[in-house]
């Protein structure tokens, strides 16, 4: 089996820095399926206002990064076999609606969260997708529905700029 790090995600969606929220790809299924890992670290931006009398608790990782880690999962399946990381050009991925997302156990520093992806439909350049989070074995994250949009770039410019970009 082939796992794919960093480099490979890069070259697929355009997160980078502290918003890019996945490590790596443990397994893909074009089409269908992938897991991807994300290891949650000391050192994440969110813990760094906790002083140093911060309680065990203060250190769960937020359930909001736990969902942008998914959706960039679900976003990395939906544009897989088309990368476009140059969000200034070419096509851009919208997240849309996400429905029925429960929670499960919290997880902190070391502990490594687990995405699996499915996809349930596709249409045209818009893509449904379901799946959940996993920690040790534990379920940490469940999204019943997720929609995903590919959209020219060009399209998202305000009214006047995208009379410029025509010209």
């Amino acid at each position: 089996m082939t796992a794919y790090g960093i480099d490979r995600i890069k070259n697929t969606i355009p997160h980078r820095g502290e918003i890019l929220l996945v490590d790596r790809v443990t397994q893909v299924t074009p089409g269908e399926s992938l897991t991807a890992l994300k290891a949650v670290s000391g050192n994440e931006p969110c813990y760094a206002p906790l002083g140093q009398d911060a309680a065990a608790a203060d250190y769960a990782y937020p359930t909001s990064l736990v969902i942008e880690s998914w959706a960039q999962s679900a976003v990395l399946l939906s544009v897989w076999e088309n990368p476009n990381p140059d969000v200034l050009a070419g096509k851009v991925e919208l997240a849309g609606a996400i429905n029925e997302v429960a929670f499960g156990v919290r997880v902190h520093p070391g502990d490594v969260l687990e995405h699996r992806v499915r996809l349930v439909k596709s249409v045209d350049e818009t893509a449904i997708l379901a799946g959940e989070t996993y920690s040790a074995g534990r379920e940490v994250l469940r999204i019943s529905s997720f929609v995903v949009a590919l959209r020219d770039v060009s399209e998202l410019l305000p009214a006047p700029d995208r009379a410029l970009s025509k010209a």
